[in-house]
């Protein structure tokens, strides 16, 4: 019998932020606040990530897979400066990419993550 799939729903119809499935947890997190500059959105994204694990069962330091999505690719560098130490030691980097993308939202959302962690 397969494993049930738990969903998460997002205040917007048609999506989930987190669901749960095998083992695995998937969750998007993104800044709610859409605070100013990406540094601030960084760390809100980050800490938003942080409550969609934990609701699944997960952390940061089960992290299989990340893809970071920036409003304007000019921006890595403040937000690796944030990321960095928010995912602490080597053994829970995730393998993760980076990408820049038009988040659609006229420019307000400057950085959304999606990723991929492990069920404790």
């Amino acid at each position: 019998m397969p494993s049930p799939i738990q969903r998460w729903p997002a205040p917007v119809a048609g999506r989930s932020l987190t669901v749960s499935h095998g083992g695995l947890v998937y969750a998007v997190a993104y800044d709610p606040d859409a605070a100013q500059g990406i540094a601030a959105q960084t760390t809100n994204a980050l800490a938003f990530l942080d409550a969609r694990l934990a609701e699944a069962g997960s952390d940061k330091s089960r992290l299989l897979q990340v893809t970071i999505y920036l409003q304007d690719m000019t921006m890595k560098p403040q937000m690796d400066a944030v990321w960095t130490p928010w995912i602490g030691p080597a053994a829970h980097w995730p393998q993760r990419a980076c990408m820049g993308a038009d988040i659609g939202d006229g420019g307000t959302t400057l950085i959304e993550i999606v990723a991929i962690a492990a069920q404790a």
